[in-house]
């Protein structure tokens, strides 16, 4: 039985959450891969692309580690996940918890795959994306809320 879209969304954090980014099944081979905003803005399109990306984001942090918040079915094929994520930069000792610690995950999921992946360091931005139905629909479907450090 395929997976449902927030169930697909939970496994990809699940394996997040325990530092291993290193599958991609969940994801289509022309997934679209965005950085919305943040230090590197910018997408790349394709499974490759899309590992090159986040091996050169994940080589920046010491000690990188995200942690889902809150589910949120925005549309019939769309998932909004707000996270917290935290690290060091490894040659700036930049800690990102004290620039921007909460952003969001916006995943399209078509058929069972991730079509379409943006990360939102600003959260506030993310909701700002949404169309205004959508905005309403993430308000009412709200699931899974974990505050941070729980």
């Amino acid at each position: 039985m395929p997976l449902t879209n927030l169930e697909l969304a939970r496994s990809i954090y699940a394996a997040w959450e325990r530092g291993d980014f290193s599958s991609a099944e969940w994801a289509h081979a022309e997934v679209e891969y965005v950085m919305a905003d943040g230090p590197d803005p910018g997408s790349s399109v394709g499974l490759s692309a899309m590992a090159g990306s986040f091996r050169t984001w994940l080589r920046t942090w010491e000690e990188f580690h995200l942690v889902a918040e809150e589910y949120r079915a925005v549309a019939d094929d769309r998932v909004l996940v707000l996270d917290h994520f935290s690290g060091r930069g490894k040659r700036s000792g930049l800690d990102l918890g004290r620039i921007q610690a909460d952003g969001a995950w916006l995943f399209r999921i078509r058929d069972g795959k991730v079509t379409q992946m943006v990360r939102y360091w600003d959260r506030q931005r993310a909701f700002a994306d949404l169309e205004p139905e959508e905005v309403d629909a993430a308000a009412q479907r709200s699931v899974d809320y974990r505050p941070p450090g729980s």
